[in-house]
């Protein structure tokens, strides 16, 4: 197949940089523009630090960094958005009123009703939204959104039990890598020999994403899933890698060993059509009592999948678990990858 020319927008970030990582050697998708600020528009992307092992693609060294505004990516039909969140709200919505395809990992529009908030191995049906987005805001081009990093995997282990036995309570607390802070992140004496914990407007985010990932399409909106949700969020001293520590209360109660079947056998949309990056399984469960960790699991399904662990009764609530996701792969530019993977082959990248 012929690929789909994309752009990358804030790709000198730590997840633009990972977006790139990613997009070099895609089978589907090529890189034909790297967007940034006014302050590296104009060189080339090999004069910006590259944060990332291996070494930056020899594809992309001479490109020259465009700046990000809808004009200069008129040789893409497709745009993967890392943009600062404040800057994101203006940009992405001139991309997709000019027509263009915006996959994004930035947070203003994950809340917005017609807008797409999805990790597709969870909720690919909610795709059709787009169209309800594009009547409303009179657009050729469209804004889908992947997740909050830690709400990603979280959600991904929370729908095979609501698929399965029905969701009543969830209790989360996180201990999320410093990558997850961008680069250069968290100073090196706030985060050495330390827990720190708070981390701006994620326990907001982590306690409301879920509710419509694992919400209902009705018409032309999400009802949102009918379970509390809370939330405690920490910063470790991980590089990369996401930890939580999950409770669940089910409405219909099950052993860990039911739990553990329904979380193994899980496969969703992505799995059946061979997409990409699609991790199979995308939910991998460990029967160690000390795994998952985080320098041994995190690259599980090429760091897509999400690992869980140490599932057991919960003296409190019905059971609970560990488990461990990669948060700047499928956290981040991985997820919206495949978002873009089955939007591509469900024939959404092309005018409505």
């Amino acid at each position: 197949m012929t690929k789909v020319p994309v752009g990358i927008l804030g790709a000198t970030g730590a997840v633009g940089q990972r977006f790139v990582q990613l997009l070099a050697d895609h089978p589907w998708f090529e890189i034909a523009a790297l967007g940034a600020s006014d302050r590296s528009a104009g060189i080339r992307y090999s004069e910006r630090r590259w944060v990332l092992q291996p070494d930056m693609p020899e594809a992309v060294r001479d490109m020259e960094l465009r700046l990000g505004e809808p004009e200069n990516f008129s040789d893409c039909r497709v745009i993967f958005s890392a943009t600062p969140n404040d800057v994101a709200a203006r940009v992405e919505s001139e991309f997709a009123a000019a027509g263009y395809f915006v996959f994004t990992n930035a947070g203003p529009h994950r809340m917005d009703s017609d807008v797409p908030l999805m990790v597709t191995d969870v909720n690919p049906e909610h795709a059709r939204l787009i169209r309800v987005q594009q009547k409303l805001r009179g657009w050729d081009g469209f804004i889908v959104a992947n997740a909050n990093c830690t709400a990603t995997h979280l959600t991904a282990a929370l729908k095979p039990l609501d698929d399965a036995f029905g969701l009543e309570k969830v209790f989360v607390v996180s201990m999320q890598a410093v990558s997850g802070a961008g680069y250069p992140g968290v100073p090196t004496m706030d985060i050495t020999d330390n827990v720190i914990p708070y981390i701006g407007n994620e326990e907001n985010k982590l306690e409301e994403e879920p509710h419509k990932m694992l919400g209902r399409l009705d018409g032309d909106h999400i009802e949102p899933a009918d379970f509390i949700l809370s939330a405690h969020c920490n910063r470790v001293h991980v590089l990369d890698g996401h930890t939580e520590c999950v409770s669940v209360a089910l409405r219909r109660k099950a052993t860990p060993e039911e739990a553990a079947e329904a979380l193994r056998s899980y496969r969703s949309l992505p799995q059946e059509m061979g997409l990409p990056s699609a991790p199979d399984p995308c939910i991998v469960v460990r029967d160690e009592p000390d795994r998952p960790q985080t320098r041994l699991d995190r690259m599980t399904g090429n760091g897509m999948a999400t690992v869980i662990g140490r599932l057991r009764p919960d003296p409190i609530l019905d059971l609970k678990f560990v488990l461990l996701g990669h948060n700047t792969i499928r956290g981040a530019a991985g997820g919206s990858v495949l978002n873009a993977e089955l939007l591509l082959k469900q024939g959404y990248l092309k005018p409505a």
